[in-house]
């Protein structure tokens, strides 16, 4: 299950030239019901130009130590904290930064959404580090030959596969702030939550990128040579998208999660790589082709949960089965 892409489409998915519309007299135009649109919106090219300084990015990273996110830092003590000489010189990078990036309010200065996403960004490593992992063992059996695991990073992506067979497990971009000060048990724990969560958003039809809507479908025989059915997730806003297998949509499903924890195991904790039906088609049944539908059997203390899916990646049944002692 290696899956992963991102992509940005047309302009209207990118978002870019969405300002609201206006009627007559400049009055707003919305369909009944609708959520009117942002007010303003800054292109690509003018958001990278923006923070193309050293001064803005230092600015920004200021307020986060002068505690930003707790009260407002008034044009003084941003002044001091920043090293630049001319005040005029720092008030016009300011200025740049204003309204988009930050808020000026009566008491200073404080972020707007965008400028504390930079700024983590920055200390996350996101944008700026380039780190490497060698080979560590990862607890866990391949699904495809149950051999041994090793992790590795490379290029911001921390992988997780087979010694014997070399079938990959997981292969998932991941921040190198993720690294830092975590022992490989801790940092695998935390790529769990990561990867999980951005499936599971995705799943909900919510977008990990950018929050805006996500459509889901089930793809026959995807670009994967391991999988005959896979999930598709697609941001109607700016194009984000993840293909995964249909079983590591279940993480979040309120049947999955019960039937496993009726049976001692915790779907929110244990790695999802250690369950096959999670990275791999090796459960997953079709049971008919149009509309497509598929079903997954899932194992647990020797009973099975059975999974109905549609063409959407939503569950119709489940089923469980227990299988007494004889």
């Amino acid at each position: 299950m290696s899956q992963f892409d991102r992509t940005v489409g047309s302009d209207t998915k990118s978002g870019q030239g969405t300002d609201r519309d206006t009627g007559p007299e400049g009055e707003e135009s919305t369909e009944p019901g609708a959520i009117a649109q942002t007010e303003s919106q800054l292109l690509p090219a003018d958001v990278f130009a923006t923070l193309g300084n050293e001064t803005r990015v230092d600015i920004l990273r200021s307020l986060l130590k002068l505690d930003a996110d707790e009260s407002p830092v008034s044009f003084t003590d941003l002044f001091d904290a920043v090293d630049i000489e001319d005040s005029a010189n720092f008030n016009y990078h300011l200025q740049q930064l204003t309204d988009h990036f930050i808020a000026r309010t009566d008491d200073g200065y404080e972020f707007r959404y965008p400028g504390r996403k930079v700024v983590s960004s920055i200390f996350s490593g996101t944008f700026t580090e380039r780190a490497k992992l060698g080979f560590f063992p990862v607890d866990g059996s391949c699904y495809d030959c149950d051999g041994s695991l090793q992790g590795w990073y490379v290029d911001d992506t921390l992988t997780i596969g087979c010694t014997d067979c070399g079938a990959i497990q997981v292969s998932y971009p991941f921040p190198t702030g993720g690294l830092d000060d975590r022992s490989t048990e801790e940092l695998l724990q935390a790529f769990h939550h990561y990867v999980r969560h951005h499936y599971c958003l995705a799943a909900d039809g919510v977008c990990p990128e950018c929050t805006g809507t996500v459509e889901t479908d089930l793809v026959r025989d995807p670009d994967a040579d391991d999988q005959n059915v896979a999930v598709e997730h697609v941001c109607q806003r700016c194009g984000y998208q993840l293909q995964s297998t249909v079983g590591l949509t279940l993480l979040d499903n309120a049947d999955v999660l019960v039937f496993h924890s009726e049976r001692g195991v915790d779907l929110n904790t244990a790695p999802f790589w250690r369950f096959d039906w999670c990275v791999s088609d090796t459960r997953t049944t079709i049971v008919e082709e149009d509309p497509l539908r598929v079903q997954l059997t899932l194992p647990c203390e020797g009973d099975e949960l059975q999974v109905l899916l549609d063409e959407t990646g939503s569950v119709l049944e489940t089923a469980v089965v227990e299988h007494l002692p004889q």
